[in-house]
């Protein structure tokens, strides 16, 4: 499997990431080991997990996740695994994350307290990437990166990064960094699919000139792309449970099933068929062929969903097929609104 930098770091990593938010919830412990162990079998270095997994987000399961990759981990070489995990951030939006009765911030107190529980779950003295999951433009961004520097002159992080990040908050965290010295961001991990392009907008552009990385998640758009949300909703996905979480997780389930993104999905995977390509293949070698991409994170809630998605390891889609896709996008802009 093909092997690319993490921004101008040391960190080199597999061009697909293992992401864990559905270990708790959709996959039991047995499978998520038996998902891990399959991942590392087929040359995958890299999991992505955070302190407030699994989803939907809740105080009682918060932070199992974590354990249970430690656990797994625990007769691993430490050195062969690279780590990413997130503190929650505040999460301003989409619901109040369920870590530190709900008063997650992004501060030197909450920063520590999260990164200290982060080490203790998963069995390690350090973390390979340390992100922010939501930014908080509300506070100063030099506190929060003051803070992530420590971590890493103490040797506790080894690279930062931030997700869910707009192209003003990734460059003012940039310039912060610059002006006081501080550890730069060597990473953003951003919504990017087929169905939802903004990234491609603004922030690619930075990435390119900046020297970050992108990690997209949901490069399947939350398992839409595969095709099993266009003949109505299925039993145990992740849209489904969010429709039963309440109505903030209910409007995101609507953000990525919709009239919109079923069509353009259906477009999508008519144009893999021609190809001969299975659609959740498509989905993520298009998501990892972009100069800006270094690793693309993928998820699964059994062991057999990775097949396809391995298949995309060295793939590289044709201009024509590249061009079909670029006129289903230019037809139907931006799906998932």
């Amino acid at each position: 499997m093909e092997k690319r930098r993490l921004g101008e770091s040391g960190v080199v990593v597999s061009e697909i990431c293992l992401g864990t938010m559905t270990f708790g919830t959709q996959a039991d412990k047995d499978e998520s080991f038996k998902i891990m162990d399959k991942a590392v079998d087929a040359g995958i270095d890299f999991f992505d997990t955070a302190e407030v997994y699994p989803v939907p987000p809740t105080a009682k399961l918060a932070g199992l996740t974590e354990q249970w990759v430690g656990e797994w981990m625990k007769d691993k070489p430490r050195e062969g695994i690279i780590i990413a995990t997130k503190i929650a951030g505040a999460a301003h939006g989409w619901f109040n994350p369920p870590i530190r009765n709900d008063k997650a911030a992004l501060d030197r107190v909450h920063l520590r307290k999260a990164l200290e529980g982060s080490l203790r779950r998963l069995g390690t003295d350090y973390i390979d990437l340390y992100q922010v999951h939501w930014p908080d433009h509300g506070m100063r961004a030099e506190d929060t990166l003051e803070e992530l520097d420590n971590f890493v002159r103490e040797g506790k992080v080894r690279v930062i990064g931030i997700s869910n990040e707009d192209s003003y908050g990734l460059m003012k965290g940039l310039w912060k960094s610059d002006v006081h010295g501080f550890a730069r961001y060597d990473t953003i991990q951003n919504n990017f699919s087929l169905n939802n392009r903004r990234f491609e907008d603004e922030l690619a552009e930075i990435c390119r000139r900046e020297k970050v990385s992108l990690l997209p998640y949901s490069p399947l758009a939350g398992g839409v792309l595969s095709g099993k949300y266009n003949d109505g909703t299925p039993d145990n996905a992740r849209f489904s449970a969010y429709l039963k979480a309440g109505p903030r997780q209910a409007a995101m389930a609507a953000r990525f099933v919709n009239e919109r993104s079923l069509e353009s999905t259906r477009r999508f995977m008519a144009i893999g068929q021609e190809a001969g390509i299975e659609p959740v293949t498509l989905a993520t070698a298009w998501s990892k062929q972009h100069d800006f991409v270094a690793s693309t994170i993928i998820g699964a809630s059994n062991a057999d969903q990775l097949d396809p998605i391995l298949a995309a390891a060295g793939l590289k889609l044709s201009p024509e097929v590249l061009s079909k896709i670029d006129e289903v996008s230019t037809e139907i802009r931006y799906p998932m609104g």
